[in-house]
Order: structure tokens, then sequence, then C-alpha cells
């Protein structure tokens, strides 16, 4: 049973996002303010964190960046959850490293299928399990990555992608798809979404980012490697 922390100060959407995930089959932990949700985190090690931005005590970005610096935690995937519905704060939740971000109101049963899709794709995948794609190499099991040989750290998000693309290398995947395979859900709304991560991802390649590529109005390739 997959375990999925709350870190929420309104109890009233706390409980009511706790009902649904509990009768979705999750546990559920809970917590109402920022230094209590770093401090459960800390000690619980969820599967999955759901947290709201604005909280008393420490604010939803300071406990995103003090999980993210403790290597208990650095994996962990997050929702981030705010009244905030500008574009520039999702961007900036989605740069910060967030797996996702969604804004109140919400409907449950977006936020039930968007942990579904996280949790779907931090899954550790059997078979095979190392994939090596130019610089990059993939261990699928332990979600683990390296770049010319040496551990690099990716999210689960980043890694789907990165290794989405490697697999099929030279051939310029739609948007749409990516989404879709990724995050569970396409549309126009998301594709800032999309984006965001590319340009993290890129980012943390450093040089080995131009294997990249983005394909104008379709959307992102992996260059093909030299015969």
């Amino acid at each position: 049973m997959n375990r999925i922390l709350i870190v929420e100060d309104e109890r009233d959407i706390a409980d009511l996002i706790g009902f649904n995930l509990s009768r979705a089959g999750y546990e559920v932990i809970k917590a109402y303010d920022g230094i209590e949700g770093t401090e459960v985190a800390l000690r619980e090690r969820p599967d999955l964190i759901v947290l709201d931005l604005m909280l008393p005590g420490r604010d939803g970005y300071s406990v995103f960046r003090e999980l993210r610096r403790d290597a208990r935690t650095v994996n962990i995937p997050v929702i981030m959850l705010t009244a905030r519905a500008q574009t520039e704060d999702r961007i900036q939740g989605l740069e910060a490293g967030a797996d996702d971000y969604l804004t109140k109101p919400f409907s449950p049963k977006e936020l039930m299928l968007r942990v579904q899709a996280i949790l779907k794709r931090t899954d550790s995948s059997p078979g095979h399990v190392d994939f090596t794609y130019g610089p990059f190499r993939f261990d699928k099991n332990s979600l683990k990555f390296y770049l010319n040989n040496e551990p690099a750290e990716l999210t689960a998000t980043e890694f789907k992608l990165l290794l989405f693309l490697c697999e099929r290398p030279g051939k310029p995947q739609d948007r749409n798809d990516l989404l879709r395979t990724v995050w569970g859900y396409s549309d126009a709304t998301h594709s800032r979404t999309l984006d965001t991560h590319m340009k993290r991802l890129r980012q943390k390649l450093g040089t080995d980012g131009s294997w990249v590529e983005t394909v104008r109005g379709i959307g992102y390739c992996v260059a093909k490697a030299d015969e």
C-alpha cells in the first residue's frame, strides 16, 4: 500500500483529499503546517507528498527545498497544491522540481489521476534493468541515472521523459504523446508543464543537454547517435 503525506493547513481540504485517497486504497498521513510537514516527511518517507504552498510556520517552497536537500526525501515525488492560478506561480513550482501542480479549487478525481500517474511511473520496472544510449545510462529498477558513467540526479518524471525519448532516437515525439505517456493526461493547458521539465532536464544534463532537440511544431526528440 502506497503511503501519501498531505501537508495542508485547511483541515477540510486535507480531510477531503485524505478521504478520496483512502477510498482509492492509499494509506494517508497528514500534517497541518510547514514545520510539521517537513518533520513528518523526513521521518515517514512517504511514497508521494501533496504539498500546499501557503502554509503557516514554513511555506511550501521552503519545505520543498529542504526535502530536496535531504538524501532521505530527495526522490519523493511532490504534487504542489495552491490557490495561486497565475502561470508564473505554476512555472515556479515546476522549475523548483515539483512533479505536478494543481490549483484550487480542483476536482478530487483529477487529483487521483495525477497521483496514480506519478506513482505508476515511480514503480520499479521488472525485466530488462539497464538501458544505455549515448552518454546516458538508465537503471530501470532503481530509477538511477548515469551521465557519462557518473551518477546524476533526475526526478522520476525526468527519468521517464528522457528514457522515453532515448528509446526512440531520431524520431520526433509529439507533445501530446509525451504528456500522455509521462504524465498520464494531455491537453493544451499542460504544454508548459512539459516545456518546464524539459528546460530543467537540459540544465541537469549540462553540455549533453544538446542531445535533446526541440522539433518545432511537433515536440522533442533525442538526436540519433552516429553509426
